[in-house]
């Protein structure tokens, strides 16, 4: 791998790191950004690690030439006072994921960067971008795939999505071809520090005709607004006297790995939705949404996830399929599709005019 980074301290820690895995090795460092993407081309990295703040050139706009020119997952390093934008957008133009390193006169905890950095590059390596792997979706049981064309025997109420690594830009990419009058809201687990999930939101929502924004706690879910859990905070459904359903944000329970968790959200949305709920996985390192998916599938509700080739990451859908709880494995193009399908969707024209098919095909 490349370790890009104008820090000497920085560039010292992350090489101890990496060279203290067997299985790792360092190829090339860099302090400087023409100096990056020259490397780069010539010792074609299965992986980088690529500061935000590089001389000559800067890490966003290293990151633009590097995934135009020479493809492949690269790790954003920032520091946490940084502004979360810098970091959404790299997200949004193919960084695999982010790393913070302390702010300057901060000692760096070694193992802190080494769980991190670790785990971060071995889902990097496993990426599409660093090399080809045969789908799973060919290993699958056929009880686990439902032809593409098949109705869903219930309309959804709700749809609720849990996706970590590579969501960032999966979302950029389905959320834009949504409709502004989508007949249900939607609620979106992603995995972020805290800070990123309010600037991420409105990223969102300038890109989509569908409303965006970053849940509160109580706000009634409104059909044609998708909501965005905060990070630090566990996000479920639940059901007002007067029968509206609303957001709940809790700090409950307390010993999950993530927070918010994307099976805390689903199993939530299968107790009072039923089979009236809809559930997707999307990529993401780990299992959680497995125990979600199962309550939604469960409860008679539809579940589909993406499939491993268009994942930056096949963990989370990994484990839903293996486990046989997904009615559908999809490209990730085809997501907005199952959705507005599975909702039976008409466009406002068709609407107008009753003598056009209602089982449109968007």
């Amino acid at each position: 791998m490349l370790i890009a980074n104008d820090s000497a301290v920085m560039t010292q820690a992350l090489c101890r790191v990496v060279e203290s895995v067997p299985w790792l090795q360092v190829c090339g460092t860099a302090r400087q950004g023409p100096e990056t993407l020259e490397k780069i081309r010539d010792l074609h990295p299965d992986v980088v690690t690529l500061d935000v703040d590089m001389p000559g050139l800067n890490g966003i706009e290293v990151l633009k030439r590097t995934m135009k020119d020479f493809p492949l997952p690269v790790i954003m390093v920032g520091t946490p006072d940084q502004e979360a934008e810098v970091m959404i957008e790299a997200l949004g133009i193919g960084a695999f994921d982010y790393l913070s390193k302390p702010d300057a006169g901060h000692a760096v905890h070694p193992r802190k960067l080494k769980r991190e950095l670790i785990a971060k590059i071995d889902a990097a390596a496993q990426s599409p971008l660093a090399r080809k792997r045969p789908s799973v979706q060919a290993s699958l049981p056929r009880s686990a795939m439902t032809p593409i064309r098949e109705q869903f025997a219930v309309i959804p109420e709700i749809v609720a999505l849990g996706t970590s690594t590579g969501g960032p830009r999966a979302l950029q990419e389905i959320l834009p071809l949504l409709p502004a009058d989508l007949p249900v809201g939607v609620i979106i687990v992603q995995h972020m520090p805290r800070g990123f999930t309010a600037p991420f939101a409105k990223r969102l929502n300038k890109m989509s005709e569908i409303e965006v924004r970053e849940a509160e706690h109580g706000n009634a879910i409104e059909a044609g607004t998708v909501y965005i859990a905060p990070a630090g905070q566990h996000i479920k459904v639940q059901r007002r006297a007067e029968s509206k359903a609303a957001i709940c944000l809790s700090d409950y329970p307390s010993g999950t790995m993530h927070r918010p968790s994307a099976d805390v959200l689903m199993l939530s949305v299968a107790e009072i939705f039923g089979r009236y709920s809809f559930g997707i996985i999307l990529t993401g390192m780990g299992a959680d949404g497995l125990r979600g998916m199962t309550a939604i599938r469960r409860a008679g509700g539809i579940t589909i996830g993406q499939d491993e080739a268009s994942s930056a990451v096949y963990g989370m859908p990994r484990v839903c399929a293996e486990s046989g709880i997904l009615q559908r494995v999809v490209p990730l193009d085809q997501v907005p599709r199952q959705i507005l399908q599975a909702l039976r969707y008409q466009t406002k024209e068709l609407k107008a005019n009753p003598m056009n098919p209602t089982d449109i095909d968007p």
